[in-house]
């Protein structure tokens, strides 16, 4: 098993010339036979210059400790702070940086049959989890209705976690039907689907969806389970679609099919979806994921509904239809955030077009202060398999480096064997990349989303503030409104939420870098201001010494006049 080492840096007084040659000497102590072969670290100039690079950030120079840990210590190196991120690896040795605070990137793990029970939503949450997807395109109410129940318990009951819940709506899905034994595709083969009910042969099969006809032409690519296989179309009736198996394999009953570079031309939100919401409405669950949204209609009609419910449920649309992405900017402006559902994406687009579109939604989603989820696919051999793919583990990387507020995984812990190692590898490997980012990067028109709030240049500056001086922010929040502005700024440091409302804490579990923490407020600014240092003492968050910047600002005044916004830094 590799070896892993974590740097620790500590801060020292005034820099000397002989800074290089000490942390030399150090480094000298650890490394491995033949360390220096691999890794010339001894060239003073070249560490010089990365010291430099450091210094412009914290402003203090930084000496090295070196401890040694496990793959299995791995998560446990958030809880200690450092300054840095500056990392040295090669072969099988890392010396790498232990990052200021608790993992950022939050994770979504879909509850199913691997997952249902309360033993393992406790397991689940404890390895990380941060936000239970119910996926309403498999079970039924009452079984959706035991898992909200046993996330609550779990809410209930921890005094420094909470779980959201997301509701996934199923949305128009065009599938074959059922079919008395699975049917062997052969490339060249003949196949027919059709519209006529209860057809399913080894020469043809039904579709749920009367429009299917109408929605395809001669020439169009009949993408089966996202492109597992492919038909190309060569006529049709009216009442069926002939087709020609390009890329054969097993054809099972009620199997997703796409059109390629098409969407259907069905509403985004269907009867049954609107049951689902209505299920989810009375539940309270906290955000509802929106499948195949064309344009910001949509968005504007369930947000209507709720309203009109009394319902303060954050809407996420899916981004996974051709259609959704001319009108990209104004569903993700009329949302609370959006989802990179690359599955179905990459079916109806070229899949080569999917890593930009992930890309640009994230970009679009951070300039807007609008909350992402990066999804399907992440770790999709861990559904079988005890140890992910290298190139699952670097798209978790690149979800991460990108801004995503959250990954998502689907089967891996719905139905897959390993769902709890899944989810701890998604931990390291994000908790990893933290701690390769130096500082927070903004995005340079972020402002113009909040423009109209005072409250977006006391986060910006609040967070410049924290990152020079390495501190955690501690904001209080009855809408959570500020606690979400300063995660899109993304400090370096921890952002302590604390609310009175319950559902703004659980809501905030979905957030960048935010650690929601339930309070109740005082009358008293500073007897509140008290009561939540010492929390954070309590629970390990801070240590006595440290310094902290409290924010003081947003849409609703707390022990403050309207026209008043302050930061402090206060010594815990």
């Amino acid at each position: 098993m590799a070896q892993v080492a974590a740097s620790k840096l500590t801060h020292n007084s005034i820099a000397s010339p002989s800074s290089s040659e000490c942390l030399k000497n150090q480094m000298e102590k650890i490394k491995p036979n033949g360390f220096a072969a691999k890794v010339p670290i001894g060239n003073n100039e070249q560490f010089s210059h990365n010291q430099r690079r450091v210094r412009s950030v914290t402003a203090r120079r930084q000496g090295l400790e070196v401890v040694p840990v496990t793959p299995e210590e791995a998560p446990k190196i958030a809880e200690s702070t450092c300054e840095s991120r500056e990392v040295l690896q090669k072969g099988d040795t890392f010396m790498w940086s232990r990052p200021m605070v608790k993992r950022k990137a939050k994770i979504v793990c879909t509850i199913g049959p691997s997952t249902n029970t309360k033993e393992m939503i406790w397991k689940l949450a404890e390895a990380g989890m941060n936000v239970a997807r119910l996926n309403m395109s498999h079970g039924d109410h009452a079984s959706h209705q035991e898992v909200i129940d046993l996330v609550k318990e779990y809410n209930a009951h921890s005094k420094d976690n909470v779980i959201a819940i997301m509701l996934d709506t199923k949305g128009p899905e065009v599938r074959s039907g059922d079919l008395p034994q699975a049917v062997n595709l052969v490339t060249g083969q003949e196949f027919t689907f059709t519209i006529k009910r209860g057809f399913g042969t080894s020469e043809c099969v039904s579709v749920n969806y009367d429009d299917f006809v109408n929605d395809v032409e001669a020439g169009d690519m009949l993408l089966v389970d996202g492109g597992m296989m492919s038909l190309l179309v060569k006529s049709k009736t009216e009442d069926s679609v002939k087709c020609e198996v390009v890329d054969g394999g097993e054809l099972k009953s009620r199997r997703h099919l796409n059109v390629r570079g098409k969407s259907a031309t069905l509403p985004s939100i269907t009867e049954k979806d609107w049951d689902d919401i209505k299920f989810g409405v009375d539940n309270q669950v906290d955000f509802f994921a929106v499948s195949f949204v064309k344009d910001a209609e949509v968005i504007h009609e369930l947000k209507s509904y709720l309203k009109s419910c009394g319902a303060d449920i954050h809407v996420i649309p899916k981004i996974e239809s051709a259609d959704s992405i001319p009108n990209l900017h104004s569903i993700i402006t009329a949302s609370d955030g959006a989802m990179v559902a690359r599955g179905d994406l990459g079916a109806e687009l070229p899949i080569e077009e999917v890593p930009l579109l992930q890309e640009e939604i994230i970009r679009s989603c951070r300039s807007m202060g609008k909350a992402v989820i990066v999804a399907t696919n992440m770790l999709e051999s861990m559904i079988l398999h005890p140890t992910p793919t290298r190139a699952e583990v670097s798209d978790i990387a690149i979800a991460v480096r990108e801004g995503a507020d959250a990954v998502m995984l689907s089967g891996e812990t719905a139905h897959g064997k390993f769902p709890l190692k899944a989810v701890k590898v998604m931990h390291t490997v994000s908790l990893r990349t933290e701690a390769s980012i130096v500082g927070g990067v903004t995005p340079s028109n972020l402002g113009q989303a909040f423009k109209n709030h005072m409250s977006e240049m006391f986060a910006f500056h609040a967070t410049s503030m924290s990152n020079t001086l390495g501190t955690s922010l501690v904001v209080f929040t009855r809408t959570g409104f500020m606690a979400i502005l300063l995660s899109h700024y993304r400090p370096t440091g921890t952002i302590f939420a604390f609310t009175n409302q319950k559902r703004v804490q659980q809501k905030l579990a979905l957030y960048h870098g935010v650690c929601p923490i339930y309070m109740e407020f005082s009358s008293d600014a500073e007897e509140t201001f008290e009561n939540a240092l010492s929390t954070l003492m309590k629970q390990g968050m801070i240590k006595e010494g440290e310094e902290v910047a409290l924010v003081q600002s947003g849409r609703q005044p707390i022990w403050r006049f309207q026209s008043t916004h302050n930061i402090q830094v206060r010594k815990v």
